[in-house]
């Protein structure tokens, strides 16, 4: 997915030890394009936490009618420095990427895609969907891998009981479960349903940071009742997650990682280290989408013919210098 914000902010995440309280991170709305859009609900980035782990992005959405919004049509549109993670609950998407790949994801199945130093992707939902919902999620990659090749997988998933919840897990380790997708730095992502009036513990590593987003709910997280769409923080130290529901069914996402001990800089669809990557970055795309030829130009990949001219242009970059979004105190 795009980010499609009309003036997207540049975010600077410095490193974080995670100490303190839990918090509850509230979503703000996003619409993506016009006035028949879908709109969804982004909790990760936001001006207090930007990681959690390596987790640099989240958007929530749906359920979303398809026949009143359009669904998900975002054209081919690129991305450098991470891998985002598509994960459904409803509704079936395809995917057409600047590697080649053409994957229809459906819920229960992760598609997750490395852009390393310059991908292009597009995303819609198919016309035998009537309601879509799910989560977009982005991961940094670490200055290590940054540069690596493009690449996309597929994964189909596989339920595991733990106790009276249902786990999924599509990156990473969890409850017993893996997902054999590629991580640059230790992280885990999972889906986790839990039926009314239940609750259930997990063993989680304590050298991890985590967040668990709320799908269906309200589920208390810790002792703290979650909201849907909004995400609760908890810092690295430690060792169980505890999750309880009331009198509906819960449905969370739970992701988490090391702490990414970089800072690095996200604007729009591109994640980099300083303004002057992002500058060239901009550029090389921009260059792409108007037609220009050779190696030079030819960062993203070649596009696919089925895209036609459907293709994003990059928004405009401020008039003053990219510099760091302040960061509370570590």
């Amino acid at each position: 997915m795009s980010d499609l914000e009309r003036d997207p902010q540049e975010i600077t995440c410095p490193p974080t030890d995670g100490h303190g309280a839990p918090e509850v991170l509230e979503p703000r709305l996003v619409p993506l394009g016009g006035p028949r859009a879908m709109t969804v609900r982004r909790t990760l980035p936001q001006r207090l936490r930007s990681l959690i782990g390596a987790w640099c992005f989240a958007d929530h959405y749906g359920p979303d009618d398809v026949r009143e919004t359009g669904g998900m049509a975002v054209p081919g549109h690129p991305h450098t420095g991470l891998q985002t993670v598509t994960w459904l609950f409803t509704g079936e998407v395809d995917h057409v990427d600047t590697v080649g790949s053409v994957q229809r994801v459906r819920p229960g199945e992760v598609n997750l895609m490395t852009a390393g130093r310059g991908i292009a992707h597009s995303e819609y939902s198919t016309p035998e969907t009537t309601l879509l919902q799910g989560v977009q999620l982005w991961t940094a990659l670490p200055d290590s891998a940054r540069f690596a090749g493009r690449s996309f997988e597929h994964h189909v998933t596989e339920p595991v009981a733990h106790g009276p919840a249902t786990v999924r897990t599509f990156v990473g380790s969890f409850a017993g479960s893996a997902s054999p997708v590629t991580t640059y730095t230790p992280l885990v992502g999972a889906e986790i349903v839990l039926p009314a009036g239940s609750e259930v513990r997990f063993d989680v590593d304590p050298s991890y940071e985590h967040g668990v987003l709320v799908d269906l709910g309200p589920v208390d997280v810790d002792g703290t009742t979650v909201a849907p769409a909004a995400l609760a923080y908890r810092p690295v130290g430690g060792t169980t997650l505890a999750l309880r529901t009331g009198d509906s069914d819960g449905r969370v996402v739970l992701i988490g990682g090391e702490p990414l001990e970089e800072e690095i800089v996200m604007w729009w669809n591109f994640l980099g280290r300083d303004h002057d990557e992002i500058v060239r970055f901009r550029e090389e795309w921009q260059a792409q989408v108007h037609g220009a030829t050779g190696p030079a130009t030819d960062a993203y990949g070649p596009f696919p013919d089925v895209w036609g001219s459907a293709v994003l242009p990059a928004p405009e970059l401020p008039h003053t210098r990219l510099k760091p979004r302040k960061q509370p105190p570590r």
